[in-house]
């Protein structure tokens, strides 16, 4: 309650002598209200109380405000009369002289542009400062630079010459020195000059000692036009993503041989692409670009409310280009529906999928792009998507607070609960065929529905028939029947309508029963009695498992304790029935069988299709070595037994990064509490690459109790909004994180992966080192700080107290840590043991109440 107080009261921090000192020597905007003696009810205090009103706006405009009853200070600066408000600026002090009890009067004074420049001076800014600027001004130079450079300060001398200059054009010149500036802004060094016009930024190049050159070249820059495609930097690109609704991306590199070709053909079209409301800039960023899935160059994209969509075309043909973009945005194909058309489709279509929305929503128009992303392949699998406004619909069909999307399936309706931005996983979740199939009959699909159940399903049996075929309809009826007793088998049964892919298949004559086996490319037909229900169960049932036998070695419990107690054991996972490379593999690995003995590895067959499933073997043969029962999936070929061996051993002598499958992965992440997952894909060049360094910190991951695996699962890497390969997720107790940095850098995985903000576990308080709090200082507007010793008795009972209300805090924006270092304590004068301490903007505050 008293950390929510903190919180909800925007009290200006009372501060002393000292500290106050520290703030106008650090920071480049101070507000001081020096209040002298002061008690409850006073003037003055009536006059804080007003202030404080405007302490958050100045908190946006990186303005820190302080109070303090402390003279020594004032009286430095002369000051003899309270109360009094004092504006710091670069330490330069400006006393306020209008009316204090009016604090909008305050707010504008302090905000306005001629308070905050200072006479003769470039106005030093810091990075969120610099941020508003940028964003309210046209025309806008900056000097970024380090503080200690000496050189630098030169330069500033030099550049102050020419600051009234740029004024008088309606030039705003500003300084900075931040610490991590050159990352922010993506510079190539400091010092650097540069002139942002509507956003879009030039360096300066020439020397920077010659003022009188750069304002040349600063006027040059702000009255000319640009005939060419605007290049941004990373920081501006994403403003101009999340700003622009229709914005054209180029991205190149400097490597690129026809990039130089590509761009003079595409800046023939920038001025049309400006004619029909469509920003057009170039980028050289290689890592924004590969977290959209582009790793090569040149390339476009267009976005559109910031939802990105690919060009596949011609680059060099600028007219297809400029036709497409335009497509791109005068393209709603999406129908919008009222209540009536509504209630129709219900009736009329098989399947419809409907986006309730709010008009007047800010986000409506990026959720409806990601809606029309898929509208086209939705169409394929016979779904109708349309969108609808009308609030009394989406609450009748569970939306009190759209947007949502509702799917009706012969008229019975279920919602979606996915990420509605995720345009392939909403594809996914309409196109999966449990979604899809919803009656006890036989389900009815198109081509396109059909060779998706072909990719996921291990057994389908299809009935192929026709409208104009007389015995179709009967010998349907007899096979809805059996329709359950196949789903039981684990076989999916469905019908389709299509003469075409009929004859494809070797089907000359309708009616026709077809068995499709994941494993096979081609179907087998039957040829007996199509009214004779049984036999055709009978014979799907037999094509499932022609020999009815299993050829045993271990299986069941027996199997499951050889995996509790081997310390190195290989489980080749067969079958027998249609498999005929899994008998040759056999021969081949019963070669190595014996040197695996002799490399103390216990090797074992089996076919209990159970445990195989327990452990996400879908495919057969498959071959999962186990180290202390955590299981590695082996991915090469199986027929080379030298290479199988090879492999064996070296798992059995080094340390590796081990492959498993789904199954495995879902028990992992219960069971293991700070879980690395790679997730990469066959055939990738840069997947093998960056495996090969992550292998480097696999050990060092050990160490600080991080379990490292690797997968290869599309399906299950959308889940986790994995959109490209490859890629790194963390888990926490089960929680997981997206690694969104270099993943060709293992030095910053292994940072990230023991970055005590990502190893924060649910329902505790985090841990930290001394080097940690400072870091979550300089981070954190709000941290509540739990100062203890490691043997302090009565520390573990307040502990399990605090971390009640560690998940409230969070939700009020207050970080909560932990840290018993005695240094720590020292640094911040805690002298009773433990303590609780909110820190304000680096301002303390002891709790003197009960822990």
């Amino acid at each position: 309650a008293w950390l929510i107080e903190q919180k909800r009261t925007a009290t200006i921090e009372e501060v002393t002598d000292e500290i106050l000192k520290n703030l106008i020597e650090e920071h480049e905007y101070v507000v001081v209200y020096f209040s002298g003696r002061c008690e409850d009810g006073q003037a003055c205090d009536d006059i804080l109380e007003e202030l404080e009103n405007i302490d958050d706006e100045l908190d946006d405009s990186g303005i820190i405000f302080v109070t303090t009853e402390d003279t020594a200070l004032a009286k430095k600066y002369n000051i003899k009369s309270f109360p009094i408000l004092v504006f710091f600026r670069n330490k330069e002090p400006l006393i306020y002289k209008g009316d204090l009890e009016d604090e909008d009067e305050v707010l504008s004074w302090l905000t306005d542009d001629d308070t905050l420049e200072i006479p003769g001076k470039i106005e030093e800014v810091n990075t969120r400062m610099l941020d508003k600027i940028l964003s309210e001004n046209d025309n806008v130079v900056v000097f970024f630079y380090s503080e200690g450079d000496k050189k630098s300060h030169k330069i500033i001398s030099e550049l102050e010459n020419i600051d009234d200059e740029c004024e008088e054009k309606d030039i705003d010149f500003v300084k900075t020195s931040d610490e991590g500036i050159d990352k922010e802004y993506d510079l190539p060094s400091l010092p650097a000059l540069a002139f942002y016009k509507n956003k879009f930024r030039k360096f300066y190049t020439g020397d920077l000692m010659q003022e009188e050159a750069i304002l040349e070249w600063v006027l040059e820059l702000h009255s000319s036009t640009p005939d060419v495609i605007e290049s941004v930097d990373r920081k501006t690109l994403q403003t101009l993503i999340n700003d622009v609704e229709h914005l054209a991306v180029f991205f190149y590199d400097d490597k690129c041989e026809s990039c130089e070709e590509i761009l003079e053909e595409l800046e023939t079209i920038d001025d049309d692409t400006d004619k029909h409301g469509i920003q057009f800039v170039k980028s050289k960023d290689s890592k924004l670009a590969s977290a959209i899935g582009i790793f090569s160059f040149p390339a476009l994209v267009y976005y559109e409310t910031g939802v990105p969509i690919m060009y596949d075309g011609s680059l060099l043909d600028e007219n297809e280009v400029l036709s497409w973009m335009i497509k791109q945005k005068s393209d709603e194909s999406i129908e919008d529906i009222d209540r009536e058309t509504l209630f129709e489709y219900i009736d009329t279509k098989e399947f419809l999928a409907v986006i309730f929305y709010i008009e007047d929503d800010p986000d409506t128009p990026r959720i409806l792009r990601h809606m029309e992303l898929i509208d086209d392949e939705a169409a394929q699998y016979g779904i109708k998507m349309a969108k609808c406004s009308d609030k009394l619909m989406a609450k009748k069909y569970g939306y009190r607070n759209p947007p949502g999307v509702t799917y009706f399936r012969k008229g019975k309706y279920i919602n979606y609960d996915g990420d509605i931005d995720d345009d392939e996983e909403l594809l996914d979740w309409l196109t999966n065929p449990a979604n899809m199939e919803l009656t006890e009959q036989i389900e009815k699909v198109n081509r396109k529905m059909f060779n998706k159940i072909r990719q996921t399903s291990d057994y389908v049996a299809v009935f192929f028939y026709s409208d104009d075929c007389k015995q179709c309809s009967r010998v349907l009826a007899e096979i809805e029947h059996i329709d359950d007793d196949a789903d039981a088998a684990g076989i999916d049964f469905v019908k389709i309508d299509d003469k075409k892919l009929a004859k494809e298949l070797g089907v000359f004559a309708l009616p026709a029963v077809l068995f499709f086996k994941m494993s096979s490319k081609e179907p087998v037909i039957y040829a007996g009695d199509l009214y004779n229900e049984q036999e055709i169960l009978n014979w799907l049932l037999t094509q499932k498992d022609p020999s009815g036998e299993a050829i045993e070695e271990l299986e069941g419990d027996e199997l499951l304790r050889v995996i509790r107690n081997s310390e190195s054991l290989a489980i080749y996972f067969y079958r027998t029935d249609d498999c005929y490379q899994c008998k040759e593999i056999l021969e081949e690995l019963e070669n190595i069988d014996d040197d695996c003995d002799r490399h103390g590895i216990t090797f074992v067959k089996t076919q209990d299709f159970s445990i195989a499933t327990e452990f996400g073997v879908s495919e057969f043969p498959s071959l999962v070595y186990f180290e202390h029962q955590i299981p590695n999936v082996f991915e090469g070929d199986l027929s080379i037994e030298e290479e199988v061996l090879q492999w064996l051993i070296t798992q059995r002598t080094e340390d590796r990064i081990e492959l498993i499958t789904r199954v495995m992965l879902e028990s992992m992440v219960e069971e293991t509490q700070y879980l690395a997952v790679y997730f990469y894909k066959l055939n990738c060049q840069i997947c093998d690459a960056i495996l090969e360094g992550l292998e480097k910190i696999d050990d060092e991951c050990d160490v600080f109790g991080i379990h490292m695996v690797k997968i290869q699962d599309p399906q299950l890497a959308k889940r986790y909004s994995i959109k490209t390969f490859p890629a790194l997720v963390y888990f926490r107790n089960g929680n997981p994180l997206l690694f969104e940095g270099d993943l060709q850098n293992e030095d910053s995985v292994l940072e990230w992966l023991i970055d005590d903000d990502n190893r924060e576990l649910a329902d505790e308080i985090e841990e930290v080192n001394t080097r940690m709090l400072e870091r979550l200082l300089d981070e954190s507007l709000l941290l509540a700080v739990f100062f203890y010793d490691e043997d302090c008795p009565d520390c573990e009972e307040i502990l399990e107290e605090l971390e009640m209300i560690d998940g409230e805090a969070d939700l009020f924006g207050i970080d909560m840590v932990k840290i018993s270092e005695p240094e720590a304590a020292s640094r911040y004068n805690i002298v009773n043991s433990p303590s609780l301490v909110y820190f304000r903007k680096r301002v303390p505050l002891l709790y003197d109440g009960d822990l």
